[in-house]
């Protein structure tokens, strides 16, 4: 490891160290100041404590086909990005990918982590799969799967766009458009953890706009955590958990039975097959033997106060 990169290293030690515990009393602050309630609260009326997502306004994945020439070419860009760019964990770390490990539920599509970019997530670009706002990453084989992005223009949530209309669609949006440019801002906040939603599509049928969002409570403390750890709301006073993520949309890299775009995880057996030989960076963990998680990264990558420390204050 060379000077600059040990320097780094504590660089990034030292901030995760310090937020955590800022947002450890920002979780339990705000379950204090408004109970852990089963569903909503006036000021998150929509919210829930399960996980829990839904579509974004106006999207819709009617119009989406996995033989569309749009959606065969994002996604032979986001698997080219994978191969070339980030092919695995090690290069997520060098790339500085912040790592979250959802906590853990049962069924087939557990055992799945989002990293997060924190330069690309504050960038002024929509859709490019040379800035994924987030790598997916199977904890099982400890390979890339797909990439996530996320609407967000300098951090803050914005409209996202339609990634292609059909002719006589009612949209005027198209990738063309929403790709580099600017959005519109809209009052969405927060997430990363993904859950049911309470119908299956949205929008009309001549779009393909399949934009999520998450509004149950693990998605919600994810965004948060990474608000707190990375942007540091803390130090504005902002200790609050968000009502809901910004959109997001998934574009994954390996077969999945549900569409390129689907919201959850493909089950196991898409994933990718056995584990990586060369995980990428040094680990006395054995991708072979256990699942990829905090205990197998370097030390400069893990936070003293971890993710689910936080949920079991609440």
């Amino acid at each position: 490891m060379n000077g600059e990169h040990d320097r780094s290293a504590v660089r990034r030690r030292a901030l995760l160290s310090a937020v955590g515990s800022a947002v450890g009393v920002s979780a339990v602050g705000t379950a204090t100041a408004r109970g852990a309630e089963p569903g909503g609260s006036r000021r998150c009326p929509d919210a829930t404590i399960r996980t829990d997502m839904d579509h974004c306004e106006d999207a819709s994945m009617e119009g989406c086909a996995d033989d569309h020439p749009e959606t065969i070419e994002l996604r032979e860009q986001a698997s080219e990005t994978i191969d070339t760019r980030y092919p695995t964990v090690g290069s997520l770390l060098e790339a500085d990918f912040l790592p979250y490990f959802d906590v853990k539920r049962p069924g087939a599509t557990a055992g799945w982590s989002h990293w997060l970019s924190p330069e690309y997530i504050g960038d002024d670009t929509l859709v490019d799969p040379d800035r994924p706002e987030s790598i997916l990453v199977d904890n099982e084989s400890w390979r890339p799967i797909g990439i996530m992005f996320i609407a967000t223009v300098d951090g803050d949530p914005v409209d996202p766009p339609t990634l292609y209309a059909g002719p006589g669609s009612d949209s005027g949006d198209s990738s063309d458009e929403g790709t580099n440019g600017d959005s519109s801002d809209e009052g969405a906040d927060d997430g990363s953890s993904h859950g049911e939603t309470d119908h299956d599509v949205a929008g009309d049928e001549k779009r393909c706009s399949p934009w999520h969002y998450h509004r149950g409570l693990p998605g919600r403390l994810a965004w948060a955590y990474y608000r707190q750890v990375h942007e540091r709301d803390y130090e504005e006073g902002e200790l609050s958990i968000p009502c809901r993520t910004p959109c997001m949309m998934h574009v994954w890299t390996v077969p999945h039975p549900e569409g390129v775009f689907a919201h959850d995880a493909p089950s196991p057996e898409y994933r990718g097959g056995t584990p990586v030989a060369d995980p990428g960076f040094e680990t006395d963990a054995d991708p072979e033997e256990q699942q990829l998680g905090w205990d197998a990264l370097p030390e400069h990558a893990v936070p003293d106060r971890r993710p689910r420390d936080l949920l079991t204050s609440w």
